[in-house]
């Protein structure tokens, strides 16, 4: 019996790992964390996987433990973790791990500042349906999908969502610098995460190590209309007869074959999933046959509410590129609608006052556009106060009106008309409780 022990459990990526794990013969999961929250509190319940209590219990961490896996969330003098370390166990960080269960596969990673849980489901999705087996770490709930990470001894192919923030507490590299895939997908570099990347040109450099991390012999797809991945992709052609990488531009699909999907922006997704599919053997045809039934990833533009004439989307928007794309798409589907468009700010990134002048007119197609953030949220962050004023200022656009207030948001909602309009929701939060299904369907209802 291997013993797997995962200090930080609780986390959205780090629970379904240890659900992946635990699910395979001869394995048994263990884990901690200070705090655990749904959906993770539910799933590791009924696995039989919660912590009997919480908090960190440094007395459980003992020599016969084959490996720790640890999260993001855990600090590096996590009181388990230290344990560990004295003990000489086996550490891995969550990406690690993957990588060196899937290290003889074709590993398929798909990375980029927006669209790479989109493209990635879109990948997952067609190979299922064509009966395609496949490995993979995706961060959002795919139709037909039990988890959101698995991990087998049998599947040929890997395909993981590659994310630019920090592996763990104890190494501060990129997560997908460690999958080195056979095929790469970039979708576009937009300045994210500025307290791990302070500069544009530092979190550029982050992908041109990932660009270099591609297998010989490998694919690098990326987006022909972002001019730093047209770069990223100079150099490898400079560098092509060393490494045998070849180098495939894409842009929008424009095909005839209907789609549950839309906006130019998840054509594009659609694009770049059909190329990484098309690598590894995929005919085009069975691709778009598949993937027109594609209704989307969970919280990524996901449908809501409709009523005759309105509808309601939930997205995971929060950075400008993203909230620019989201709210665009909507309006390019809907343009006779009013476009009511309402976002939180809830990263690190997203609350820091140098990093606002990045949303300018992210929000300029929407009819109404409210912002809100918690102050409190920047407190406990440790964060630089910033102000409705300075906030108002940085979206730049006259329809832009700000809230602190989860209560006062909702009451201006709920103050509005409905009729004949599209209700777009976008956090990587909750809008401090906010059950926002619930709340759009009674918004268009009303």
């Amino acid at each position: 019996m291997v013993h797997i022990h995962f200090i930080a459990i609780g986390g959205a990526a780090m629970h379904n790992l240890a659900l992946a794990v635990a699910s395979k013969a001869g394995y048994k999961v263990t884990g901690s964390d200070d705090e655990i929250f749904d959906p993770a509190l539910t799933h590791l319940r009924e696995a039989g996987l919660l912590p009997d209590e919480m908090g960190w219990h440094p007395e459980r961490i003992t020599p016969d433990i084959d490996a720790i896996i640890l999260g993001m969330h855990a600090r590096d003098d996590n009181p388990e973790l230290v344990r560990a370390r004295e003990l000489g166990l086996k550490i891995y960080s969550f990406p690690e791990y993957l990588y060196e269960q899937t290290k003889d596969k074709i590993r398929i990673v798909v990375g980029g500042s927006h669209g790479k849980t989109t493209t990635t489901s879109m990948i997952l999705y067609v190979l299922n349906r064509l009966g395609i087996e496949a490995d993979y770490m995706v961060g959002a709930q795919i139709e037909g999908f039990e988890r959101m990470v698995r991990l087998s001894d049998t599947a040929k192919y890997a395909v993981f969502e590659g994310d630019e923030y920090l592996t763990s507490p104890l190494d501060l590299r990129s997560k997908f610098l460690w999958y080195h895939p056979h095929v790469a997908i970039l979708t576009g570099i937009a300045w994210d995460h500025i307290n791990v990347f302070p500069t544009f040109p530092e979190y550029v450099e982050t992908f041109r190590k990932f660009v270099h991390s591609i297998e010989p012999k490998g694919a690098f797809i990326y987006f022909k209309g972002d001019e730093n991945l047209c770069l990223l992709a100079e150099e490898l052609r400079a560098k092509s007869q060393e490494s045998g990488v070849k180098s495939i531009p894409y842009d929008a699909y424009t095909g005839d074959v209907a789609m549950q999907v839309f906006g130019r922006h998840n054509m594009q997704n659609l694009q770049a999933a059909m190329l990484a599919c098309l690598c590894i053997g995929v005919a085009p045809d069975d691709f778009y046959r598949e993937i027109s039934t594609f209704t989307g990833a969970s919280n990524r533009l996901e449908k809501i509410a409709e009523t005759a004439d309105s509808v309601a989307f939930k997205d995971f928007a929060h950075s400008p590129s993203k909230l620019k794309a989201t709210i665009n798409a909507v309006r390019e589907r809907y343009p006779e609608k009013k476009l009511v468009a309402c976002m939180e700010l809830h990263t690190f990134s997203s609350l820091m006052a140098d990093f606002l002048p990045q949303y300018k007119g992210c929000m300029a197609e929407a009819d109404l556009a409210f912002v809100y953030f918690n102050p409190k949220v920047i407190e406990h962050k440790k964060l630089t106060p910033i102000t409705k004023d300075e906030v108002r200022d940085a979206f730049g656009t006259k329809n832009v009106e700000v809230f602190t207030e989860s209560e006062a948001l909702q009451a201006k909602l709920r103050s509005l008309s409905y009729e004949n309009t599209a209700l777009l929701m976008m956090s990587s939060g909750t809008f401090d409780g906010i059950k926002v299904k619930e709340l759009a369907d009674q918004l268009l209802r009303q």
